[in-house]
């Protein structure tokens, strides 16, 4: 398409020039193929050869040699199958290996080389944006995915272990739990394999997993959650926001102490979420460090979801831990 379209307009440009079609197209027949040979020789000869291995002066050899080469053949077909006029746009009759007509020949194949070579390149490009982007799509839904499937071990295993500590004082509310349990196991095994799943959807999870715990903290858990602004239709990533929830019992008050959690989520006019959730703990208490992977996890996939379109900070005041995430929907 390129060399035809090309062809084209060089046909009807010099034969206006020098109102002669018929030399314009004769001429152009000879200098056609020659133009192709000497393009794609660059393109894909001396440019990943010599250019793109950063050999420079190899390759303006080759160049300047493929130019003289170039111009012996082009003058000599002309002069036999075209016209004895080698140079027929200047000025009178001009002879062939002057210094004027061989910068004027050279001149014009650099042009059609860059032309076609600049053509090429912005669609190789292309071409390459076009799959570096659908590599970094691919690599992104990996690692969500992966991001995710932590989450869920991370997630039973703590549970697993609430009804473990549960069996072995009250086996009457065990069956309370599995219950529970598997509410969230069709949330995790279902639901959470979607991209966004409805705001209410993931709260009423976070409830199931409170009431879990609930059950374990008996009157010494306290929980007050508050909603405000229009989140009934309103989408997100799925358990985005339960790994914060676990750290409040996980580094809370210990067990045998009161555990307060304020749970707040609002929606803004400008289609902000704010998330917030804060609880007691002892500062004087030595928090020991476990291998947990909520946290981290939640960050990176914030990272990858929302780029630079949300804010998170932890911050301890007085006896609070608080966590705030605003999120750009």
């Amino acid at each position: 398409m390129f060399w035809g379209g090309y062809f084209i307009l060089n046909f009807i440009r010099w034969g206006s020039y020098f109102n002669d079609y018929w030399y314009s197209i004769k001429s152009n027949l000879v200098e056609f193929p020659l133009h192709i040979i000497i393009v794609y020789f660059n393109i894909y000869y001396l440019f990943p050869n010599f250019i793109l291995k950063k050999k420079y002066y190899t390759f303006f050899l080759y160049f300047i040699f493929s130019l003289i080469l170039l111009y012996f053949v082009r003058t000599g077909f002309n002069y036999l199958l075209v016209s004895k006029n080698i140079w027929p746009e200047a000025e009178g009759i001009q002879e062939a290996f002057t210094f004027n007509h061989v910068l004027a020949v050279v001149l014009g194949e650099i042009y059609v080389i860059a032309f076609a070579s600049t053509i090429k390149l912005m669609l190789d490009w292309m071409y390459e944006k076009n799959r570096v982007d659908n590599l970094q799509a691919m690599q992104l839904k990996t690692e969500l995915q992966f991001l995710k499937a932590q989450i869920q071990p991370h997630f039973f295993f703590n549970t697993l272990n609430n009804l473990y500590a549960l069996t072995l004082t009250d086996n009457k509310q065990a069956s309370d739990v599995v219950l529970k349990l598997s509410e969230i196991m069709e949330y995790i095994l279902y639901d959470a394999k979607e991209p966004k799943i409805r705001l209410l959807k993931e709260i009423k999870h976070i409830q199931n997993y409170i009431d879990l715990e609930k059950l374990r903290y008996d009157d010494k858990l306290i929980v007050e959650f508050t909603m405000q602004g229009a989140i009934s239709n309103q989408k997100v990533p799925p358990l985005l926001f339960l790994p914060f929830i676990e750290n409040c019992f996980k580094h809370g008050s210990k067990e045998n102490e009161n555990l307060e959690i304020l749970i707040e989520f609002e929606l803004t006019p400008n289609n902000l979420l704010r998330f917030s959730v804060a609880n007691n703990y002892n500062p004087t208490v030595k928090q020991t460090k476990k291998h947990g992977i909520g946290n981290k996890n939640i960050e990176r996939r914030l990272e990858l979801l929302f780029k630079n379109k949300y804010t998170l900070s932890k911050v301890k005041k007085d006896d609070k831990y608080i966590v705030d995430l605003t999120i750009q929907l």
